[in-house]
């Protein structure tokens, strides 16, 4: 599996659960990988407007009273179904990874 789509894979897996803008991504792929993976911001924007262009995710701007505009970007129903190749794709390479690194270790059930 080629591993250099992690970045759109974990976006969009943040995107599963509700919209959100993309400092909050970042910040949150941080935080949930206990600082293993750190996106920056300069290589995210441009992935959020590519994601957006194939119709992965639509993104709309927000502007609250006291707050700078942000554009919050959900997941579309073509992105579902891609997140859903994804994950299986994910399952497979993480398996196979773990049956080599952690050999006899039993796997836990990804939900």
């Amino acid at each position: 599996m080629d591993t250099k789509g992690t970045a759109e894979v974990l976006v969009l897996s943040l995107l599963d659960a509700r919209a959100r803008h993309g400092y909050e991504l970042a910040k949150l792929i941080e935080r949930e990988s206990k600082g293993a993976v750190e996106v920056h911001v300069a290589s995210l924007y441009p992935l959020l407007y590519k994601l957006e262009k194939r119709g992965l995710i639509a993104g709309r701007w927000v502007e609250k009273a006291g707050e700078r505009r942000r554009r919050f970007y959900k997941l579309t129903p073509a992105g579902r179904k891609a997140l859903a190749a994804q994950r299986s794709l994910w399952r497979a390479f993480l398996d196979g990874v773990r049956s080599i690194v952690l050999p006899g270790e039993p796997i836990a059930e990804i939900q």
